[in-house]
């Protein structure tokens, strides 16, 4: 029927295939532009008065600990907007599940979504005053072979963890394999276990700035943590052009770079 209104093929038939032909392609493209266009229109009807529904996604604790605080301002100052989060340690797919905005912690690949960058966050080596005092401070990390190091795994009583690479090698960083004595599935319980003196975690700033700032957790190995990893808003340009969405995105963008800016004045030594 479409080729009968295009007067023209759209598609080359074979028993083993079907492919578009240069006129499909450019139809299909002309559609896309159009349907776009469709859902442009209803979101400015829908969002004019900055209802409806945003829906966002972030890693399980960074969501917990430094996103939801900045949503719900967000939500204090737009009683007319609801929020779902989806706190998740997997890739959520913005396009493939209908969210509208995700909070990274990562090295973003190429892609057709929009990113931007609003701060970072550090790698964090510590353990309890009181473990130090029993145990010792590791001083170079081929030390950690002597500590009792707690990991995050359901499965293996070892793990990678990041380290800044030697001067003389070049690259950002390396990989150290670490035996763990005692290995967690949660990264709350990692912490609690460090926070009761049974060794020295993997964190990152924003899980352990409190702790650190109280004195509960030390920081150790600082001169050979990673380099920090960058965090993103990302979402589709395309879908947050106004409304709801783009007044989401904008006091995420200004109130969650503050917040990362403040956990990284407060963490010792920075």
């Amino acid at each position: 029927m479409l080729e009968e209104l295009a007067r023209t093929t759209l598609l080359l038939r074979s028993t083993r295939r079907l492919s578009l032909t240069p006129a499909g392609a450019q139809h299909v493209a002309t559609w896309r532009e159009v349907l776009l266009k469709l859902d442009d229109i209803g979101a400015e009807r829908d969002d004019t008065a900055l209802g409806g529904e945003v829906v966002f996604t972030a890693s399980e604790l960074f969501g917990r600990l430094a996103v939801m605080p900045v949503v719900e301002q967000f939500m204090q100052k737009h009683p007319e907007i609801s929020v779902r989060a989806i706190l998740d340690n997997r890739i959520v797919s913005l396009v493939g599940e209908g969210v509208d905005v995700a909070i990274r912690l990562a090295h973003l690949p190429d892609s057709t979504l929009t990113a931007i960058r609003i701060g970072q966050v550090r790698v964090v080596y510590c353990a309890s005053p009181e473990y130090l005092e029993v145990h010792g401070r590791p001083e170079v990390v081929r030390d950690l072979e002597r500590h009792m190091c707690i990991g995050l795994s359901a499965d293996s009583d070892a793990e990678l963890w990041p380290f800044r690479a030697a001067a003389e090698h070049k690259g950002s960083g390396r990989s150290v394999r670490v035996q763990t004595r005692l290995s967690v599935s949660n990264q709350a319980a990692v912490i609690d276990a460090a926070l009761r003196g049974q060794g020295i975690i993997c964190a990152q700033s924003y899980q352990v700035v409190d702790h650190l700032v109280a004195g509960r957790l030390v920081s150790v190995l600082a001169e050979v943590s990673p380099a920090p990893v960058p965090a993103h808003v990302v979402f589709q340009a395309n879908r947050a052009k106004r409304g709801a969405r783009r007044a989401f995105i904008e006091h995420i963008v200004t109130d969650l770079k503050r917040e990362l800016q403040r956990i990284e004045a407060r963490l010792p030594g920075q």
